[in-house]
């Protein structure tokens, strides 16, 4: 799609309504975390590295040459030695579900773990990643992404990348990658119904269920524990 699809006037319209609307709501991947503001240097650029899962198949495929955490921040931190290095593990890694655990604290200068994404992302000025949809994430809300692997939001021209996509036939503005990503690529069902539903009314679902607390199975939390293990 993205390097081909002609991507009408109407669709990009469209895209950057629905990309208002997910910045103006705060809406992310997980919806977890709390509101908040971080104690920031004034004299130093912010920079947001996301801990990702180690095991995923998006870095084992997408990030041949930096393959975990640690290693991303010590690639961060050699390129960028004077700057304020914030790292942000990933939720499931927290919530004990996956492995991604992280050695070398002392590459970062700041830990943020309960806070929502949006709120991270509307105080930082750049964020390098491997693979992760933070980055794109960010670029929605107009902050600088750099790339270390081979995300499918990267090559585009919209990013800095370390690594060069030979696929990339073409170049797209920032809503054309929305449309794509978004709106023409993807299926969305309802939860309740089942019915086939648009990009903007599964963005209404989420900004509804975000209000409600979310509930842990216990054939879920029984999951976990033995995911964790394994």
């Amino acid at each position: 799609l993205l390097n081909r699809a002609d991507i009408s006037e109407d669709l990009l319209l469209r895209a950057q309504q629905l990309r208002l609307t997910l910045v103006k709501e705060k809406l992310s991947k997980y919806n977890v975390g709390v509101a908040g503001q971080l104690d920031l240097p004034k004299d130093r650029k912010i920079i947001l590295v996301p801990g990702q899962v180690e095991t995923d198949a998006s870095i084992r495929m997408g990030s041949p040459r930096l393959r975990t955490n640690l290693e991303l921040l010590q690639a961060v931190r050699a390129q960028c030695p004077d700057d304020f290095i914030i790292y942000k593990p990933h939720p499931d890694v927290l919530a004990g579900a996956r492995v991604g655990g992280l050695q070398g604290r002392e590459l970062f200068d700041l830990e943020v773990r309960d806070m929502a994404m949006p709120d991270v992302l509307a105080q930082v000025d750049e964020v390098h990643t491997l693979t992760s949809l933070t980055g794109f994430e960010a670029l929605m809300r107009g902050v600088p992404v750099v790339t270390w692997g081979l995300p499918f939001y990267a090559g585009w021209g919209l990013t800095l990348d370390h690594l060069c996509c030979s696929r990339r036939s073409r170049q797209r503005m920032l809503d054309e990658l929305v449309a794509a990503i978004l709106i023409l690529y993807p299926l969305y069902i309802d939860p309740k119904t089942g019915d086939h539903i648009n990009a903007e009314t599964a963005v209404a679902i989420l900004a509804k269920q975000r209000q409600q607390k979310p509930k842990l199975s216990l054939k879920s939390h029984f999951w976990r524990r033995i995911r964790k293990r394994v």
